[in-house]
């Protein structure tokens, strides 16, 4: 086996609405008249944030529980005090160049991609057969140097993608990758977590550690796979 043998990672997928139950969502509605005020107090500090979803299940590889990571953080996100924060928008099945159309049209805040990644380091989008191409990290380190400026944060919730991680956080404040294998059941945990927190009005350094806290109510080792880095000095 070469480098780039891919290895199986549970991951989502989520789109846009308007919190109706439908199967795109954009979070949003306002709090009741009444509460809007101590709202405002508690999530002075938390930015509306768009986030873009972009996932990638090539069919040369094990197949990943998207549908089920979709469900649990679109439920997360609708029962969130601050739904009306965040806007999610969905982008299945990319290909290289689908990124970077998704980072123009959308302008997101986040930018969350979940699939699958290789023992050397790199992440599996589509080619135009639905088969798996890596990607290599210097590549989407400089396609985010283009987007620097309205892009926050970065979760790359795939196998062994913290070596991406790491040259995208040369330019993106903070950035969220996995050291090693992680599973389904750990990978959705981990994301369910992240998003509820910030949901709940978190930072994004405290949303990661919830996100790990998750995958250790599994009872799973795997709560050290996801690290987090911030933008190089």
């Amino acid at each position: 086996m070469n480098g780039d043998h891919i290895i199986q990672h549970g991951s989502g997928n989520i789109g846009k609405a308007e919190l109706r139950g439908s199967g795109d969502i954009v979070a949003g509605g306002r709090p009741p008249v009444g509460d809007r005020s101590q709202d405002q107090d508690r999530s002075a500090a938390v930015p509306d944030s768009t986030i873009l979803f972009l996932t990638a299940d090539p069919t040369d590889a094990n197949r990943l529980r998207l549908g089920e990571e979709l469900r649990e953080i679109q439920e997360k996100l609708q029962l969130s005090r601050l739904r009306a924060r965040f806007r999610l928008e969905q982008r299945p099945s990319v290909r290289p160049l689908d990124i970077t159309q998704a980072l123009l049209d959308v302008q997101p805040s986040i930018v969350h991609f979940s699939g699958h990644g290789t023992a050397a380091g790199r992440l599996c989008v589509e080619n135009s057969r639905g088969r798996s191409h890596p990607l290599a990290p210097e590549a989407l380190s400089d396609l985010f140097k283009n987007f620097a400026g309205h892009v926050r944060c970065v979760v790359l919730n795939a196998c062994y993608s913290a070596q991406q991680a790491e040259a995208i956080a040369a330019h993106i404040d903070y950035v969220i990758g996995i050291s090693d294998e992680i599973g389904d059941r750990a990978g959705i945990a981990f994301a369910t977590g992240f998003y509820q927190a910030l949901g709940g009005g978190r930072s994004i350094e405290d949303a990661f550690d919830l996100g790990r806290t998750q995958i250790r109510l599994l009872g799973s080792w795997e709560h050290s796979a996801p690290v987090l880095m911030k933008k190089h000095a």
